[in-house]
């Protein structure tokens, strides 16, 4: 049988008394006295009820009986004082007061815990953490960067690169809605992306069947890599996000479709979804980055297939091995000089991640192969890699904790190396630019002040292969980000 807890047993009982004390209340001091100690009792046992974490469903009935007997006191009480009457309702009011904020803060806590669920970044997992109705949560990026050495036609910027509002719906136990809604660059306007844009990165639904399989359905985030899901700020280090998770696995790639996911062992998650194909008409020597159709009148002539699988063994405090892969046709049925083709895209990836004590390590590597892409490469006037791939590795270490030992501040500089190259092999008989042949050289520092909280500042040093035209100036880039 459930243990009640003392909120449980005590709120009706208080509600029950107060009623009564209501109904039979006389203008004389000592009833006046008497409903002072209820409403005083009741304001403790909110106290206690505040510093719980977590509250069911009869809590909120209870609450919910509270104050229709609060609503109600007033017409039942006729004292021949309207003195006292006047006190008794202000003493009344303070009660609702406290009630209804705590009704609020079931909502919208005062206090949280910042952890990721089901693949997704920790303020985007806030939903799943509260017992019914409304979550809310975000984060934001802004990006000051100066260019150095050669800048050619570069400029330096100052800009709000994102900001993002969560909003997710726990219908019940097992039913969740869960959206991320983006707004880029501070400002939209027509023409140029550069002018922003307002975008919904993921609206999906979950249902929670089981621990070992669950479905989710929607406009759902590719499971590949480590920043496609997980691109909260404050989750990665550096003030702008892997160019090998950028342009070999696109970010913040999302499609439409459905799919399950689920934990079946300890340590053991997967992912894996059908969603709608890429479109291959908007592939170009960058790669397949701007085939991403986002959810917006997505073709869907074609389908694709993409999973992910993701080991924490326990017996490796820290340590995360996984892997990811993408395949499906990105033709959408178009035809190609004349002629319908199969343009079968896939993308396949593998990583690994470290955190032991202050050291953190990451590595990840990805290989993409593109059909036909000699047809698409003449089609488009462009050279289209047939191969792409591209790897980075990454070491941080906290030093906070060899400067003050029990700051709960984060302070870690970084070390990342980045390879990549979108026109790893092209077809017979088209060019290949080796500007898109590309090392990155970074170093920088990550402090956190709170955890919700990341200042960043980083050096690029990015070299290209060939002549000079693939040369880029080196940045400086400081930043800041936030989660909420």
């Amino acid at each position: 049988m459930k243990q009640l807890s003392l909120p449980q047993i005590a709120l009706p009982g208080a509600a029950a008394l107060m009623a009564a004390e209501c109904s039979a209340a006389q203008s004389d001091e000592k009833t006046l006295e008497k409903l002072w100690k209820v409403i005083q009792q009741q304001q403790e046992e909110i106290a206690e009820l505040k510093a719980r974490e977590k509250q069911n469903e009869s809590t909120r009935k209870q609450l919910d009986e509270l104050i229709t007997d609060r609503r109600q006191a007033p017409a039942e009480l006729t004292p021949k004082s309207s003195e006292a009457s006047s006190d008794i309702a202000k003493k009344a009011d303070i009660l609702a007061s406290e009630v209804e904020k705590l009704k609020t803060q079931l909502v919208i806590p005062e206090t949280r815990q910042y952890k990721s669920q089901y693949g997704l970044g920790p303020a985007a997992s806030q939903v799943y953490r509260v017992n019914r109705g409304l979550s809310l949560g975000g984060y934001g990026e802004a990006l000051y960067t100066n260019y150095v050495g050669d800048k050619g036609s570069s400029k330096d910027t100052f800009d709000l690169q994102r900001a993002v509002l969560y909003v997710g719906y726990k219908f019940n136990d097992w039913i969740i809605l869960n959206n991320e809604i983006e707004f880029e660059h501070a400002s939209t306007g027509e023409g140029a992306e550069e002018k922003g844009e307002v975008s919904v990165e993921f609206s999906q639904l979950d249902f929670l069947l089981h621990d070992a399989a669950s479905i989710r359905a929607g406009l759902m985030l590719m499971p590949m890599g480590f920043i496609n899901e997980m691109h909260e700020p404050t989750t990665f280090h550096g003030s702008r996000r892997p160019d090998v998770e950028r342009y070999i696995i696109p970010s913040t790639w999302r499609e439409m479709g459905a799919g399950l996911f689920g934990e079946p062992l300890p340590g053991l998650q997967y992912r894996v979804y059908a969603v709608n194909g890429l479109n291959a008409d908007e592939f170009s020597s960058q790669g397949i980055r701007e085939g991403r159709q986002g959810g917006s009148n997505a073709l869907a002539e074609n389908f694709a297939v993409t999973g992910r699988i993701d080991y924490s063994p326990h017996f490796v405090p820290g340590l995360t091995i996984g892997a990811s892969t993408y395949m499906g046709d990105a033709s959408q049925e178009e035809r190609y000089l004349g002629r319908k083709i199969s343009a079968f895209t896939q993308l396949h990836e593998g990583h690994l991640q470290w955190r032991y004590k202050g050291l953190e390590f990451r590595t990840l590597g990805a290989w993409g192969h593109i059909d036909n892409a000699d047809v698409l490469s003449a089609a488009k006037g462009e050279t289209i890699g047939r191969d792409n791939y591209g790897w980075y590795t990454e070491l941080a270490y906290d030093l906070m904790p060899l400067v003050w030992k029990d700051s709960s501040q984060y302070l870690a500089p970084f070390f990342r190396y980045e390879r990549y190259d979108t026109l790893a092999s092209v077809p017979t008989g088209f060019t290949d630019d080796p500007s898109y042949d590309r090392r990155i050289y970074q170093i920088g520092l990550t402090y956190k002040p709170i955890p919700n909280v990341a200042i960043k500042a980083d050096y690029r040093n990015i070299e290209a292969s060939g002549n000079s035209s693939g040369k880029r100036p080196d940045e400086f880039n400081l930043g800041i980000g936030f989660i909420y």
